[in-house]
């Protein structure tokens, strides 16, 4: 069973769709909200979203053979299906590692993904998703986001959006492709904010040059930097200096 549910405001979608009395019945379910009042971000931030302008859902699936060390496989699957759904209104947008959506130099969307696990196998997973669509002015103190309003310069409609994710992400969990395979690390790779030349990052030792060779089954990015020496990170270890 599949179902779409909506929502006029909530305080997190991805806690609102945990709350799901069958949930375990469903082999997948979105839930959009008008309004979030406690949204979440990566690193703990909270997600700025002007009530009834933009999208914030959840997906909700339990995974079929995604053992905890590979998890970054939906990850990965989820960040390029976002960047297909955005391709007809931005053009070809990118993913800023590990999942954050960017066109150009801007972030147009945040993912936040959280597993439960039974045993090594993840046994359900939420992607709770925040798109700037109409959005003009922010407010916050977030340094670069952007809507696909203020890229277009026109509005656009909502409900039409909702069915090509709806879509999209359904065919996705239908089809098994957050399964690691060579084709999602090629897409995945193919898409990455910077994935060319050298460009500047910074960790607890300061700042350095370096480009991306590789983002591991686990999730962590593979550096070399202009001295050839190879640097491994985790979320959170390493920041993209913009």
């Amino acid at each position: 069973m599949k179902n779409v549910y909506f929502r006029s405001e909530v305080d997190s979608t991805n806690d609102e769709i945990m709350r799901l009395n069958d949930r375990t019945d469903l082999e997948w379910a979105i839930l959009f909200a008008d309004h979030q009042t406690a949204g979440r971000g990566q690193r703990g931030n909270t997600w700025e979203s002007e009530p009834g302008k933009n999208l914030t859902f959840s997906l909700y699936f339990r995974p079929v053979g995604v053992a905890a060390d590979e998890q970054f496989a939906i990850s990965m699957a989820v960040a390029v299906e976002m960047t297909k759904i955005l391709r007809p209104y931005v053009g070809r947008a990118k993913v800023k590692w590990p999942n954050d959506i960017y066109v150009g130099d801007s972030k147009i969307a945040g993912i936040l993904i959280e597993n439960r696990l039974k045993g090594n196998r993840i046994s359900e997973c939420v992607v709770g998703i925040g798109l700037n669509v109409n959005q003009i002015r922010f407010l916050s103190d977030a340094p670069n986001p952007v809507s696909i309003a203020q890229i277009t310069g026109s509005e656009v409609d909502l409900s039409r959006l909702k069915r090509r994710i709806i879509l999209r992400l359904g065919r996705m969990v239908d089809s098994g492709g957050y399964i690691i395979t060579p084709r999602l690390k090629s897409e995945y790779m193919s898409r990455l904010y910077r994935h060319v030349g050298y460009h500047r990052y910074a960790d607890s030792t300061g700042e350095f040059d370096a480009r991306i060779t590789d983002v591991e089954p686990s999730g962590r990015i593979v550096l070399k930097d202009r001295q050839r020496q190879l640097r491994t990170y985790a979320f959170k270890e390493v920041k993209i200096i913009l």
